[in-house]
């Protein structure tokens, strides 16, 4: 894992586990274009260390992430030594297309921009003090991008009034409607990730790529595209050590020794 010289993030390694935090609480988190790029090194690194099985994003401070940061979308913000890798865009990409799980942990209000990121991570736990919501409309604008994550995991109708309401809506109601997998007391939050993220570094970390590859190429095709994809990728499956292994373990009744392979 490279040091990097992050100012608006911060990214810690404990075990298996990358938390990568949005550092900048007095603006409750905003996400501009310096603390998008950095949240891009910051995965990528993340994703190239073969020690890291999960990768858990949160925000410093009483927030997630309030949403867009228009003082820096004129350029405002401090200056970065890195060179721009990617926009808001290549982030929800980047989240989606992971091939290691990545785990929201929603401390607190996850509004437009935030909750588009809080959607795009393969798992979501927030703290039933939270809110979430698109409140873009009040302001003239429409959460034009962060649609194409939401709906992946929001009833269309339901969808659809959140976004021309602006209604921010409970961590209960998210846990309802999809949005996130589970919605606890705020003294509660660390243990539930750390439930998740103990359940998936247990797993074989070359079957979970593969499944989440799977789940990301298979999304949007039909369903006659979708299962010859899905057997050609089981096939892949069957073909990896870690199969073998695992299949060895059941039969003699033992726990299996994942290779990652």
């Amino acid at each position: 894992m490279e040091n990097r010289d992050y100012q608006l993030i911060r990214a810690v390694v404990d075990g298996p586990r990358i938390t990568i935090s949005l550092n900048r609480p007095e603006r409750r988190n905003a996400l501009g274009p310096q603390m998008i790029n950095e949240l891009l090194y910051a995965l990528d690194d993340a994703l190239e260390d073969a020690a890291v099985r999960c990768i858990v994003i949160t925000g410093e401070g009483k927030a997630f992430s309030a949403g867009a940061d228009f003082s820096q979308v004129t350029g405002g913000g401090p200056a970065s030594s890195l060179e721009p890798r990617g926009d808001f865009k290549d982030l929800l990409l980047a989240i989606v297309r992971s091939h290691k799980p990545v785990i929201a942990r929603v401390n607190g209000h996850a509004m437009g921009g935030g909750l588009g990121l809080v959607a795009a991570c393969t798992l979501a736990v927030a703290s039933l003090d939270a809110k979430l919501g698109t409140p873009e409309i009040d302001v003239g604008l429409f959460p034009f991008m962060i649609w194409a994550v939401l709906e992946r995991l929001v009833p269309r109708r339901r969808l659809v009034e959140m976004m021309l309401t602006g209604e921010r809506i409970g961590a209960d109601e998210a846990q309802r409607i999809g949005l996130v997998n589970r919605a606890v007391p705020a003294s509660e939050l660390d243990a539930a990730v750390d439930q998740y993220v103990q359940a998936l570094s247990g797993k074989s970390a070359s079957t979970l790529r593969l499944g989440l590859e799977a789940l990301r190429d298979a999304e949007a095709l039909s369903l006659e595209a979708k299962l010859p994809l899905l057997n050609q990728r089981l096939l892949t499956c069957l073909a990896t050590d870690d199969a073998r292994e695992g299949l060895m373990a059941f039969l003699e009744k033992r726990a299996p020794r994942w290779s990652d392979k």
